[in-house]
């Protein structure tokens, strides 16, 4: 197979479906496909919105949707500026091993720095190897004395209602 021609473009609305299918295809690879729930109206709404939440960068081998980072404005206190976070980054099994990952990783730090933001930031699962490697190889740095707190569905309203 030649190596294919690869282009990065902003996702459009017209992307939606293809975007869910991303974000599935991600969750299977995670084993977390049960979590997998966003919907189009959900993505329409939260993306491309009067106030958009995040955006999408979308990775094409020869024109095929081969790949998607999503991402948003983070802050950092500490730096005083806002920062680049990565929610998601995932490229199709047949893809791999073609430097989209790194392509779309280069992007948004180009994005973040263009922008004046003071980071670039993003969590991975512990036993996702290839993509650790892919990360040290960028001169990522992992924060193990940091750990991810989450609180959702149930214990989220639950918090929210609670006497504060």
């Amino acid at each position: 197979m030649d190596t294919p021609a690869i282009t990065l473009r902003a996702a459009t609305r017209a992307d939606i479906p293809q975007i869910l299918d991303f974000i599935r295809g991600l969750a299977e690879y995670e084993k977390l496909a049960h979590e997998a729930v966003a919907t189009p109206a959900q993505l329409e709404t939260h993306l491309f919105g009067e106030h958009p939440s995040a955006e999408v960068v979308i990775a094409e081998a020869d024109g095929v949707p081969a790949g998607f980072a999503l991402f948003f404005r983070s802050f950092s206190t500490f730096l005083g500026k806002p920062g680049l976070y990565l929610e998601d980054l995932f490229v199709l099994p047949d893809y791999r091993g073609l430097g989209l990952g790194k392509r779309l990783m280069v992007h948004l730090a180009q994005l973040a720095v263009s922008r004046g933001y003071g980071r670039f930031e993003w969590s991975v699962l512990d036993w996702n190897e290839p993509a650790i490697r892919l990360y040290r190889s960028l001169g990522a740095i992992g924060l193990d004395e940091w750990t991810v707190q989450r609180v959702s569905g149930d214990a989220l309203q639950a918090l929210a209602r609670s006497d504060a």
